[in-house]
């Protein structure tokens, strides 16, 4: 990747045998309203046709790291959060898919409330990506004690000011739930999670999940 132009958001993707729709998930991030991003895909030595797929969408701005080795979601992320040369830092898992204004608001929202740590509302998905009706409320903040009882901060709704939090920091742990145990380890440290009340992502699920 080349270092000469600074970039105002990184998006990071760990991927392992998403092709189905790794796609949509790509598209969705090139549909945003606000332009001034750099997308990470970090394939975790997938076997499926996905590779192909991302290879095709590689550019100036569209980055694909490959692992040698395979050592889950925890470990991908971390490769995509070292790689970022963005000022914010945003999630978005490889099944997930982000509204057009996702990224504009959500930036305006952290500039507004000069957070260093903020997350979104979303939306169930189907299988197809398609909106179930099924919304999640977010509350404006949320610190450590109340994270322990409230589960709502959405990996792929999440977003980072780099200049206020260490990238060590948001390195995550390889144990179960590694995305909840990484906000309940920052917000120990005395952050507040700041929660915009718009539902800006679709949560995928398969089918029986």
């Amino acid at each position: 990747m080349t270092q000469d132009k600074p970039i105002t958001v990184s998006v990071v993707i760990p991927v392992y045998n998403a092709a189905k729709c790794i796609e949509d998930t790509i598209q969705s991030i090139r549909s945003q309203t606000f332009t001034d991003w750099e997308l990470i895909m970090v394939d975790d030595c997938s076997t499926d046709d996905g590779l192909e797929i991302m290879k095709s969408y590689l550019s100036e701005r569209i980055h694909l790291i490959r692992k040698e080795r395979g050592g889950g979601a925890a470990k991908a992320r971390n490769e995509g959060i070292d790689a970022a040369r963005g000022r914010y830092l945003a999630f978005v898992d490889a099944d997930d898919l982000w509204s057009p204004e996702k990224l504009e608001h959500q930036l305006a929202f952290m500039k507004e409330n000069d957070c260093a740590f903020s997350f979104t509302g979303y939306e169930f998905a189907d299988e197809n990506g398609i909106g179930v009706q099924k919304i999640v409320r977010v509350p404006s903040k949320i610190k450590y004690q109340a994270a322990l009882k409230n589960t709502t901060i959405f990996t792929s709704t999440v977003m980072f000011d780099l200049t206020k939090i260490s990238k060590e920091f948001i390195h995550m742990p390889d144990v179960p739930s590694e995305d909840t145990a990484t906000w309940w380890s920052i917000l120990k440290k005395g952050y507040d999670a700041y929660g915009l009340d718009e539902s800006l992502t679709l949560y995928r699920r398969s089918r029986g999940t």
